[in-house]
């Protein structure tokens, strides 16, 4: 879990649950966001955290459990603020902007009353670089641009809080890359702290500050993205980040013995353990008699994913980078494994604690 007490809280969850007849959506959801960060809820569809966004936002009401915004109880025993007095902004994955309102007038919805409100009109729609198409109606936009139309409305009140629900998931491919940078450039700029749901992971590691994993309804971690990927918490969270080596082996302290020789690992081990390893740390070295035979290739242009079937019949998955160096299907390689791996229990519990 992500160390954040010395830093402001913008948002804090705290055992929240919500259950729709028999069927549990969100069980026991703990989460702090610090102010100014940018917080990915990543997991499968289904899992709930689109459930937990809306309990932020106040557009669900949570069984159990409380939340605070800006350090203010919004939602809890005997205590309710509305969506609109919580501070928030939200950007809906279809948007939801009204067809009949200029751009200008879609940022505006929110403000009436709002002596400044020109100023400010101006100035979300500079910052998210809409200032030459306010007088244009929503379909007239492009994908990106009415994006950016939900994002400045979303901004415009000054929120604390910027929720953001599968907001890439209309985009085609070859705007997405595009607009999520857009988008984060956008959010940091303003300076808002935002929690953005999503199942796409690439997208996750890629923009957030801070992932929390989310499957059936309960949070297994919440990390960096690059501790997250390297050390996941449990032999779930790694299969369900991305892809993923496991090998039966036993512990022996800072090392572990596996079909592969004595790796050293990021954890102490001690006893019978499952290990994981990324694909990209098996290096591959062609020998015609090594222990393994390349059994499928699938190029990427980027990289390549290269299937090798051990002696023992354990399939191992290597990713590299660039041309595949005389690698071919049907070749015999020897395998290593280059950094230090994880460890778990052999039942697929927490990593083994340190001996």
């Amino acid at each position: 879990m992500i160390e954040i007490q010395k830093q402001k809280l913008a948002i804090r969850c705290q055992d929240l649950c919500k259950i729709y007849g028999d069927v549990p959506a969100a069980c026991g959801v703990t989460l702090d966001v610090a102010e100014g960060r940018f917080l990915a809820l990543l997991g499968p569809s289904g899992c709930g955290k689109t459930t937990v966004l809306r309990m932020i936002a106040g557009f669900e009401t949570p069984d159990t459990g409380e939340v605070e915004i800006g350090g203010r109880k919004v939602s809890g025993p005997d205590v309710f603020a509305p969506p609109e007095k919580r501070r928030i902004g939200m950007v809906f994955q279809e948007y939801a902007l009204f067809p009949h309102l200029t751009v200008e007038q879609n940022t505006a919805f929110g403000l009436n009353g709002t002596s400044k409100r020109p100023d400010r009109i101006h100035e979300v729609l500079a910052l998210v670089g809409l200032e030459g198409v306010k007088d244009r109606m929503p379909h007239e936009l492009s994908g990106g641009q009415q994006q950016r139309v939900a994002l400045a409305r979303a901004l415009a009140p000054g929120p604390d809080v910027i929720l953001l629900d599968e907001p890439f998931s209309n985009l085609d491919a070859a705007l997405r890359d595009r607009v999520r940078q857009e988008v984060r450039q956008i959010l940091r700029k303003a300076g808002v702290t935002a929690i953005f749901v999503t199942h796409d992971q690439e997208e996750a590691l890629s923009l957030a500050d801070e992932i929390a994993v989310m499957i059936d309804g309960t949070i297994l971690q919440v990390d960096r993205p690059e501790r997250l990927y390297r050390r996941p918490s449990s032999h779930r969270v790694a299969t369900f980040l991305g892809d993923a080596n496991f090998l039966p082996g036993t512990g022996h302290g800072d090392t572990v013995a596996c079909e592969l020789g004595r790796l050293a690992t990021l954890e102490g081990t001690q006893g019978e353990v499952e290990i994981m390893f990324r694909p990209e740390d098996l290096v591959l070295t062609a020998d015609d008699k090594g222990p393994g035979e390349i059994i499928e290739r699938t190029y990427f242009g980027h990289d390549q994913m290269l299937k090798i079937r051990m002696d023992s019949q354990t399939i191992l998955k290597s990713r590299l980078v660039g041309c595949c160096r005389g690698l071919h299907e049907g070749q015999r390689v020897r395998v290593h494994v280059d950094t230090p791996v994880m460890a778990y229990p052999s039942a697929y519990g927490c990593p083994v604690a340190p001996a």
